[in-house]
């Protein structure tokens, strides 16, 4: 009880500071995140919200993210969601508003949203992971009761219950290319179950007797990329057949339409073509961290943080699914997950260089267990990025992680996750490799703490200019007076200008953690 006291008090007090339920068009969370549609976003109070001790930062993309980190997000989401409805059955009528205002109002929030985010690119990316995206709760629990169910058998314990929980672990994974094919379909604005309908053929097991291309079919051939593509052309099939097929007959004609011809689509062409890339993706992963396993971890763990800014990690998100289907683990997550222990020893490295600024130190020490656990954005919005150096040396931590993980791959000791989303220590239960799992787990700690390691050199040593210490080695606490005459903690700069309004402010902080007109430096 006390919990859900807590989680629903979290919920009041971010539904004031948004603007209200009146406010919130939409309400949807990930997997660290409460995402939220808003009518009206100059209503939302981002520096009280920033201070309330269970919010770990705010970000502002295509909607208004607001932190809460793994576990608290899935909790409080029910709950804001419960209070928005409350208060839009409590509000009072509202005076009329004409159509033209309506429309007015409409283009303009259409308008910005389109300003901001609407790049062809981006908006694909986001699709891409708004079909995986939801998967990754049964990845992550499918992906630890194989484990467990791998120790087991290691070990020879309960020979009469590993058959089950080996069941249990495979069932969501033999069937993933359903649920990809229904989310895709929901995505591209078709009907759901169709998408999921046409993807079952893929994971059929008649498809066993049918040849195609000159070579029998095997169930699950080209897997959640061939999933994909059939859903795709489940929905412009169905989108064409709702344009010419008489209203009377549609019920009908369209879904049967659909099934047909995007199956023999699926089965004709789209397995085998999705197959053969499938097998292209994990022979190329293979083949990369086999001969230059060490080059390209560096790369890919330096890069990964710059990614995850831009957007462009959801790119990796089909990859992923795709090697943990043929191989049962992808071995590019621990190489990514090791520019977290960069960031970590970056932060930690802050921490030690400005001991005087109580605010900076105070954000680092209630951000740094989440950072250890794989949540990166306290650390990166409300500490590095903002300080500019520090950003660019925690990469460099996560490149010299990645390069040590990716060298023990290029020696043959291969070090896969057997699911997407975790990383940092909440990574350990889902480790796997070809040689057992105590040689998993020790390389991929070790990787960690190289992480850490050059993370916090990088940071100490490179991570600050002189200018920097000067004008954050100093108390960013000044008395409200102070802040109020000043118009921000740090009265001396009044010529830079914000360049990261979305940075967030660490659990428990009272105020911003950085002055108000502090520009990132480099």
């Amino acid at each position: 009880m006390a919990t859900e006291d807590k989680n629903r008090a979290t919920a009041a007090a971010i539904l004031p500071l948004v603007g209200g339920a009146a406010n919130v068009s939409s309400i949807a969370h990930c997997m660290t995140r409460l995402r939220l549609g808003l009518h009206d976003r100059s209503l939302v109070d981002d520096e009280a919200l920033k201070a309330l001790p269970a919010v770990m930062g705010v970000v502002e993309d295509d909607t208004y993210q607001i932190v809460l980190g793994p576990g608290t997000v899935a909790r409080v989401t029910p709950e804001f969601e419960q209070l928005v409805e409350e208060g839009r059955e409590t509000a009072p009528p509202q005076a009329a508003v004409s159509s033209d205002d309506l429309a007015a109002q409409g283009a303009a929030i259409k308008a910005q949203q389109k300003a901001k985010n609407a790049t062809p690119f981006k908006l694909f990316l986001r699709k891409i992971a708004n079909i995986f995206v939801p998967l990754i709760p049964a990845l992550i629990g499918c992906g630890i009761i194989a484990g467990l169910n791998g120790l087991l058998v290691n070990l020879g314990w309960l020979p009469a219950v590993t058959p089950a929980l080996a069941a249990m672990a495979s069932g969501f994974m033999a069937l993933i290319a359903v649920f990809v094919g229904y989310n895709t379909a929901k995505e591209f604005g078709g009907t759901p179950i169709l998408g999921g309908a046409v993807a079952a053929i893929i994971v059929f097991p008649g498809v066993a007797n049918i040849d195609a291309f000159g070579q029998t079919l095997s169930p699950g051939q080209g897997g959640v990329l061939g999933a994909l593509g059939a859903a795709v052309l489940a929905v412009y099939v169905e989108k064409w057949c709702r344009r010419w097929v008489p209203e009377a007959l549609d019920v009908l004609v369209t879904p049967t339409l659909t099934v047909l011809i995007s199956g023999l689509a699926t089965i004709f062409g789209l397995m085998y073509v999705a197959g053969e890339i499938s097998s292209a993706i994990g022979t190329f992963a293979d083949w990369l961290l086999s001969n230059g396993g060490a080059g390209a971890g560096f790369v890919l763990g330096g890069l990964f943080l710059p990614l995850v800014m831009l957007g462009l990690h959801q790119a990796l998100i089909p990859i992923h699914t795709t090697l943990i289907e043929q191989q049962g683990y992808t071995v590019l997550l621990p190489i990514l997950a090791m520019a977290g222990a960069g960031q970590v020893g970056a932060a930690m490295a802050v921490y030690f260089r400005l001991p005087r600024n109580e605010s900076i130190r105070r954000t680092i020490k209630s951000a740094l267990p989440a950072g250890l656990l794989g949540v990166g954005e306290p650390l990166i919005y409300g500490v590095s990025l903002p300080l500019g150096r520090p950003f660019i040396t925690a990469c460099v931590g996560g490149a010299f992680g990645g390069g040590f993980v990716g060298l023990f791959n290029q020696l043959g000791d291969t070090v896969g996750s057997t699911a997407i989303g975790p990383s940092g220590w909440a990574l350990f239960p889902l480790l796997d490799g070809n040689h057992g799992l105590g040689s998993t787990i020790a390389i991929y700690g070790a990787g960690l703490l190289v992480g850490y390691v050059a993370g916090f050199l990088a940071t100490y040593f490179f991570g600050f200019s002189k200018d920097l210490l000067t004008e954050f080695n100093v108390s960013q606490d000044p008395a409200p007076s102070t802040v109020a005459a000043t118009g921000g903690p740090h009265p001396t700069s009044d010529t830079d200008t914000d360049t990261d309004p979305g940075r967030a402010n660490g659990p428990g902080s009272a105020g911003p953690d950085f002055p108000e007109k502090a520009p990132a430096r480099v």
